[in-house]
């Protein structure tokens, strides 16, 4: 890709889950804008990754898609797998994909509900299975990802850096929506016992919690002024997150400029989870 006169991960292998769109994508084209050659890991048939990876090789990068269900751990080995054969090693890793709930499709803006009782949502009123596929993901789908690119970093003898993807929903719980808020303080407590149980292997592994990010996931804002209005009011900093932000984030912990830093959670948020 053209230079930009930072070149932090020149010579580094990525591996982006969630990379189709969103955080992830930004992630994705961000590290091989500066030198990392990146395997984008998003949902088989999602075509958006498809185009995050044209938009990288067209400009000069080196990035592969892999389709992989993080849920699934013989999936999240073969994505590892598959990067290490392109690639020949995984240096650093960044586990962004994450559903907002069990019904959520990706790429589509999450439907309010056709109940007016905010009730329905409470987890005594939800079926179980609901918990089940947003753990599924949102945390053992970390947990597997992390793993299975760890397990090469080790081999591989020289270290390397994970980041994933929480939410200020790991600070402040969201009733409504407990399986995603318990998912989210689940990846913090993860990433801290990691980070030490790696630290021999001098792998560092950080969490990045955003605020409210301007994405599909994000309710829609983008799509409803007066709603966009009202939770920009609630952010000291006067507006809603971009997935730009959350990729300087991420590259700061990715890279050596973080190197004495690991097993922390750093806040996007425009100050909304302040205290």
């Amino acid at each position: 890709m053209a230079e930009t006169g930072v070149q932090r991960f020149q010579g580094k292998v990525a591996l982006v889950t969630g990379g189709a769109s969103g955080m992830g994508a930004e992630t994705s084209i961000r590290l091989a804008r500066e030198g990392a050659a990146v395997a984008v890991v998003g949902l088989p048939d999602d075509s958006r990754g498809k185009e995050v990876v044209d938009q990288i090789t067209e400009s000069g990068g080196r990035a592969i898609y892999v389709g992989a269900d993080v849920s699934r751990e013989t999936e999240c080995d073969a994505a590892a797998q598959a990067t290490v054969d392109a690639f020949g090693r995984i240096d650093l890793c960044m586990a962004a994909a994450g559903i907002l709930n069990a019904q959520y499709v990706s790429g589509e803006v999450p439907e309010e509900g056709a109940s007016a009782d905010r009730s329905a949502g409470y987890l005594i009123n939800k079926p179980v299975e609901f918990w089940e596929k947003v753990l599924s993901v949102n945390l053992t789908g970390v947990m597997l990802t992390n793993r299975a690119v760890a397990r090469h970093m080790i081999s591989q003898g020289d270290g390397g850096a994970i980041v994933n993807i929480s939410s200020g929903a790991a600070k402040i719980p969201m009733p409504g929506s407990a399986e995603y808020s318990v998912s989210k303080t689940g990846v913090w407590m993860l990433t801290r016992v990691l980070a030490l149980e790696l630290a021999p292997h001098h792998i560092r592994v950080n969490t990045v919690a955003p605020g409210v990010i301007d994405t599909p996931m994000a309710l829609g804002l983008s799509q409803d002024e007066e709603r966009r209005a009202a939770f920009e009011r609630f952010v000291p900093l006067g507006r809603l997150g971009e997935a730009e932000d959350i990729a300087e984030a991420t590259l700061f912990l990715l890279s050596d400029h973080a190197s004495y830093i690991t097993g922390q959670i750093l806040h996007p948020d425009g100050g909304l989870f302040t205290g």
